[in-house]
């Protein structure tokens, strides 16, 4: 029953992420926004608002181990989309084409996934604010700032005046009532299949960190993937890329800002030191799509290129290694 139950509402949620996605889409192009803007930032934060969500339920039931593996996890499965984006659209060649654009958002990314790690990792009183801890707060200005700087570069753009928007977007008073709707569902939901995979990882033995990075992970990064594909293949790879990029992205930020709902204390203090290592694959499955592409590596094995095979064999050993420590965590 308790399967049947996190199918049902994994199954809602993606649906549910998918319209809250869309939406934000419309929303974008209605107020004159680029996609850059679209992908790195608003359907970024559109489509990891689950994971939000997920983490904020977990601490409701005392499991910040399950919020943690739900961030940490889920910026593991959005690089190993990136992967797979090559695997279907190699004739596209992708990962060549946004590169440059996307590095600076690619690196914020690894910076902030590592100071999580980090901090992680620091088994010292550091100070706090109220009941918020300063690494959490940090991570959060560095965020603020990361974004301040893709402003400055140009990498949040804005939308031509002469772009003519197609009369079947929908118009923006639908487009934010659809939002907000989606939003809700979302809210209603997402108690049930934290709950459920609490329940799943008890009865598994395999650890409520596990089951976060794994099942939830998965679950909440349905929405990105159903939207990246979407924008692949129309051809706005820009928009693709940018969403997965932005959501680690936003992922880190969540986690900084789901220190807001632990009053106990420090929250990445009490978070497993072993999802430091799920950070730091996250790391090095991003740096190993930024070598190969700013490097322009032009070797191809069958018909994938080197380094989006490589994102995809460090994801499944990565994996591996998850499962191998799972019963742990």
């Amino acid at each position: 029953m308790v399967y049947l139950q996190f199918l049902l509402t994994a199954a809602i949620i993606v649906v549910a992420a998918t319209k809250l996605s869309e939406y934000g889409d419309t929303i974008a192009v209605r107020t004159g926004m680029g996609k850059l803007f679209i992908g790195s930032l608003l359907l970024a934060g559109a489509t990891s608002l689950p994971e939000l969500l997920a983490g904020v339920n977990a601490l409701g039931l005392g499991e910040p181990d399950l919020a943690a593996g739900s961030f940490f996890g889920s910026g593991m499965f959005n690089i190993f989309m990136l992967g797979l984006l090559d695997l279907f659209f190699n004739r596209a060649r992708l990962l060549r084409r946004v590169a440059a654009t996307h590095a600076i958002t690619a690196s914020l990314g690894s910076l902030l996934t590592a100071l999580a790690a980090l901090f992680i990792l620091t088994r010292i009183d550091l100070p706090s604010i109220g009941w918020v801890g300063v690494d959490s707060l940090l991570i959060i200005v560095f965020y603020i700032g990361g974004i301040r700087l893709l402003q400055g570069r140009g990498q949040v753009s804005a939308t031509p005046e002469n772009i003519e928007i197609p009369k079947s977007v929908p118009s923006l008073p639908m487009a934010l009532l659809g939002f907000g709707f989606a939003t809700l569902v979302l809210v209603i939901t997402t108690p049930t299949l934290v709950s459920s995979a609490n329940q799943i990882a008890q009865i598994t033995g395999l650890g409520v960190g596990f089951i976060g990075a794994t099942l939830i992970a998965i679950t909440t990064s349905l929405p990105e993937l159903v939207a990246t594909i979407s924008a692949a293949r129309i051809g706005a790879y820009d928009l693709a890329v940018g969403n997965l990029f932005g959501s680690n992205i936003f992922n880190m930020f969540a986690l900084g800002l789901t220190d807001l709902f632990y009053t106990q204390g420090r929250f990445l203090g009490v978070v497993d030191e072993s999802f430091a290592v799920i950070g730091l694959l996250v790391v090095i499955l991003t740096c190993l799509g930024l070598i190969g592409n700013l490097a322009r590596l032009e070797q191809r094995i069958l018909f994938m290129e080197v380094d989006a095979l490589l994102i995809l064999i460090g994801f499944f050993l990565g994996m591996y290694l998850l499962y191998m420590q799972g019963i742990q965590i």
